[in-house]
């Protein structure tokens, strides 16, 4: 179950000063620079004094920008703010690493189930958007076939979430766990664990009674459909559960019925053969958590259960 926007800064700023002088005409040209940008031909270096600048792949340096697949619509991991800026505990923690890292986090909106392809194409450099760090995602294995679709991928884990069922306010339907979901509608988002443990809970059910799955392109889809009364429940990633529940019609539209499930960590996505990327943003997050700006991210969005003490690669199960 992101920085927001595209913000690019110029290549490089300079100041002109005129000099004059009494008994000589002219003026004398003086540029000044700080951080730059030296283009010359074939030339073209990068300087920063960000701590971890050296650590990111030359390429990424030279270009300023990590591109980030991202399903924006997963309030309050990211979203699209009123203004339509994409904001969220991804996006700040973006921010965040990429102080460290010299360069800006460029979020590109893309549906769930489709960013791991992006990540192969190199359509993105990484996809963070509340992914579950699994296996079969490490490995490139379909969950629901078991075969292998592709290369796997590599994880930075840096929160830690699990999964809520949450029905109509008022409206529980008897509905306290997975299991009670039998004989009865459930919506979702494509592609995610809620869709994983839906389909897996569906073979226990008995006496014919399976689980009716709709799966949608975005969680907002679903809680649209549960809001209109075409389900009995919705299910996401506790985070996400927790802030429809408080956000949605003032709070008087959903709650949350029994415990969160399979709580596991949310990684940042990359590609295999990307070892320097990955090593890079481990260490940038190992940063952020000792001088204390992953706490103040975390704490604004008062998820501060699900924050790791260190950066793990490949910590899901």
């Amino acid at each position: 179950m992101t920085a927001s926007t595209t913000r690019r800064t110029p290549a490089a700023q300079s100041r002109i000063a005129a000099v004059g002088a009494i008994a000589v005409a002219g003026a004398l040209l003086l540029t000044g620079c700080g951080d730059q940008t030296k283009d010359s031909g074939s030339d073209n270096t990068k300087t920063s004094s960000a701590p971890l600048a050296d650590k990111l792949p030359q390429a990424i340096r030279d270009k300023g920008v990590i591109k980030v697949g991202s399903d924006i619509a997963y309030a309050p991991v990211e979203f699209k703010d009123s203004s339509g800026k994409t904001v969220g505990i991804d996006p700040d923690l973006a921010d965040a690493l990429g102080k460290q890292l010299g360069v800006k986090f460029q979020f590109e909106n893309g549906t769930f189930d489709t960013l791991l392809t992006g990540l192969r194409s190199k359509r993105y450099d990484m996809a963070m958007s509340a992914m579950t760090d699994t296996k079969d995602r490490q490995e490139g294995i379909d969950s629901d076939t078991g075969k292998k679709v592709g290369e796997g991928v590599d994880f930075v884990d840096y929160f830690t979430a699990g999964v809520s069922i949450y029905t109509l306010k008022g409206k529980t339907e008897g509905i306290k766990n997975w299991s009670d979901l039998c004989g009865k509608k459930i919506v979702l988002q494509r592609g995610t664990v809620s869709e994983d443990l839906a389909k897996a809970e569906s073979k226990k059910c008995t006496g014919g009674k399976k689980i009716a799955i709709e799966a949608y392109d975005n969680d907002q889809q679903a809680q649209t459909r549960l809001r209109a009364g075409g389900a009995d429940a919705g299910s996401s990633d506790f985070p996400v559960a927790a802030y429809a529940v408080k956000t949605s019609g003032g709070g008087k539209d959903f709650e949350i019925v029994g415990d969160q499930v399979e709580a596991a960590p949310y990684g940042i996505a990359v590609a295999k053969s990307n070892t320097q990327l990955r090593d890079a943003l481990q260490a940038a997050l190992e940063a952020i958590i000792k001088d204390g700006s992953y706490d103040k991210v975390i704490s604004k969005w008062g998820v501060e259960a699900g924050a790791v003490k260190t950066a793990k690669i490949n910590g899901g199960k």
